[in-house]
């Protein structure tokens, strides 16, 4: 879907008046201020689910760490118990 929709929600009263008074001193209306945190958000999000979709995609390609899939230590070895 393109284009606006409107969007109706409540907010605490003290809550408005200061995002109102902070979309002012950035020259924004409150809906333009809420249009770029949206927007920041959602990219974030999408930023987030790729770098999680690539990890998985690197972790499936059971990467060789030398190991040939056998653990040839203890944990006690490693830290010299």
């Amino acid at each position: 879907m393109h284009g606006n929709q409107d969007v109706t929600f409540t907010l605490p009263s003290d809550v408005l008046r200061k995002a109102k008074l902070i979309a002012a001193k950035r020259g924004l209306s409150l809906s333009e201020q809420m249009i770029e945190l949206l927007t920041e958000l959602v990219e974030k999000d999408k930023d987030y689910v790729h770098a999680r979709d690539s990890y998985f995609t690197l972790l499936a390609r059971h990467t060789d760490l030398g190991t040939e899939g056998v653990i040839r230590w203890t944990r006690e070895s490693l830290h010299d118990r």
